[in-house]
């Protein structure tokens, strides 16, 4: 155990104990009158404590295991909990319209929360081999595959929120020398949602042409474009573009204004199809082959926002749609969707800067915030500790992932360091959007705070991922590649 980091042991006992601390905040009702029912069995905060002396076991456990048997295992696990995953979609009970909780006689085990830990070490465990080059296109679409099957299984599950946490893992290919185009990509795209939903009924002024589409096919030229200066070696190419695509876009809305009304969303079609038409004859003329990415990027952001008022009207739940209006000022829903998010902010805005103390948060204590004490526990911190108390608490998750980061950037081999930042980043994902969706930052998704969040599942989930990566960190001298 000499080698094993105790500071990260440390920060992880500090953070459980804080959690454990807003969850007596939030579970504690005016007509308890010891401390010690805080550790009664039947009560939250008791069932809580078990969890964390459950995790603590299983940690000390998972130190004893080796680093090569977590590698020459993780095939086994994945598998195994891929197929846990599918059973549950048929054994598990309806919850709020979700099939992902298995009760074991008066406990209940979301599988979800251990697939994260069985995704990760596969991921890292084929990164790690010796053969993994991330140049390799069927290594890229098996990396993505590792990612993407878990996903689907827990979208079936009607867990689009846990889903979305694979996404995170994404981060780890990018870390490893994936070209950033994806990370292009990918922004882009929300930009894309983000404005074409949000403007998607507001009107020019003096033409019949919605602001959102039309600003989306502009976003797309200009995206387009951008990535030929940066990533292609052609000045020409952007020259070309940029010049066409800017002539193009002016002229059109001054003829439309000046001289004779049109649809000018058409032009900007045209404009698109001539960029694409360009990129690919270049090719021929230049062997650039990059060129051919951005010309399959334009097609793709196209043939993706026109999806997007589907998705909005046909795929995403009537509470998912309205979180997302509600989110994006398109709707006022206070007594509805908004509800929680409103009552979170207003249970955090009476903290003040010192806040009301501890069990003295009258928000929680009434009760006006739902889940107060596991998706919105956030907001009993803010509450009873005020700004003081809610900024110690991001910070010291702050130093925390910049711990696990720290701790990937030492590993000596790709699984390690692979392992590291999958760990970071899926903690940073939960930590980042728990926080955003508390005060309303980002839609409600229903995603637990790290070590905050009341639920033996996501506790125990995340220990193992923890301390399964301590263990890894300290065999780092005894395989290297």
């Amino acid at each position: 155990m000499g080698k094993i980091d105790w500071l990260t042991i440390i920060l992880f006992l500090a953070l459980a104990t804080m959690g454990w601390l807003a969850i007596c905040g939030a579970s504690h009702s005016y007509i308890e009158s010891s401390f010690l029912e805080f550790f009664k069995p039947d009560e939250r905060s008791g069932k809580q404590a078990i969890w964390i002396g459950i995790s603590l076991i299983f940690g000390i456990f998972l130190l004893c295991i080796k680093k090569h048997t977590y590698r020459n295992l993780s095939g086994i696990i994945y598998i195994a909990s891929i197929a846990i995953g599918i059973l549950t979609i048929f054994i598990a009970k309806d919850i709020k319209g979700s099939h992902s909780w298995i009760s074991i006689g008066s406990f209940s085990i979301q599988p979800a929360e251990f697939m994260k830990f069985a995704t990760t070490l596969m991921l890292a465990s084929y990164i790690g081999r010796r053969e993994f080059n991330i140049r390799n296109s069927n290594d890229i679409a098996r990396c993505v595959a590792i990612i993407m099957l878990p996903m689907i299984v827990i979208v079936a599950q009607n867990e689009t929120g846990s889903a979305l946490v694979y996404l995170s893992l994404f981060i780890v290919l990018y870390r490893e020398g994936m070209t950033g185009i994806f990370l292009l990509m990918a922004i882009s795209a929300v930009f894309y949602f983000v404005v074409g939903i949000k403007f998607d009924q507001t009107m020019f002024e003096s033409l019949p042409v919605a602001i959102g589409p039309y600003a989306v096919k502009v976003l797309i030229q200009v995206f387009s474009i951008a990535m030929t200066k940066f990533w292609c070696k052609s000045d020409r190419t952007f020259l070309v573009l940029a010049i066409t695509n800017i002539a193009g876009t002016l002229f059109s809305y001054w003829i439309a204004i000046y001289l004779i009304e049109f649809n000018i969303m058409i032009i900007q079609y045209l404009l698109l199809l001539f960029n694409a038409v360009y990129l690919l004859l270049r090719i021929r003329l230049n062997k650039e082959k990059r060129n051919l990415w951005i010309a399959l990027y334009i097609l793709g952001a196209v043939m993706f926002y026109n999806s997007c008022e589907y998705v909005m009207h046909n795929v995403l739940e009537p509470h998912q749609k309205v979180r997302i209006e509600v989110l994006l000022g398109l709707k006022e829903d206070l007594s509805g969707a908004g509800y929680n998010v409103h009552q979170s902010k207003i249970a955090i805005g009476s903290g003040g800067l010192t806040g009301k103390g501890f069990l003295n948060g009258t928000q929680t204590k009434l009760k006006y915030v739902p889940e107060q004490d596991t998706d919105f526990i956030f907001c009993t911190i803010g509450e009873e500790q005020g700004f003081v108390g809610s900024a110690f608490v991001l910070t010291f998750f702050v130093i925390f992932i910049l711990r696990l980061i720290t701790l990937a950037e030492r590993q000596n081999d790709m699984f390690g360091r692979a392992y590291g930042y999958a760990l970071a980043s899926i903690f940073f994902f939960h930590f980042a959007i728990n926080i955003g969706m508390v005060i309303g930052f980002v839609p409600v998704i229903g995603i637990p705070l790290p070590f905050f969040s009341y639920g033996g599942s996501s506790f125990l989930g995340f220990s193992i991922l923890l301390f399964t990566f301590l263990r890894i960190d300290a065999d780092r001298e005894v395989t290297r590649h």
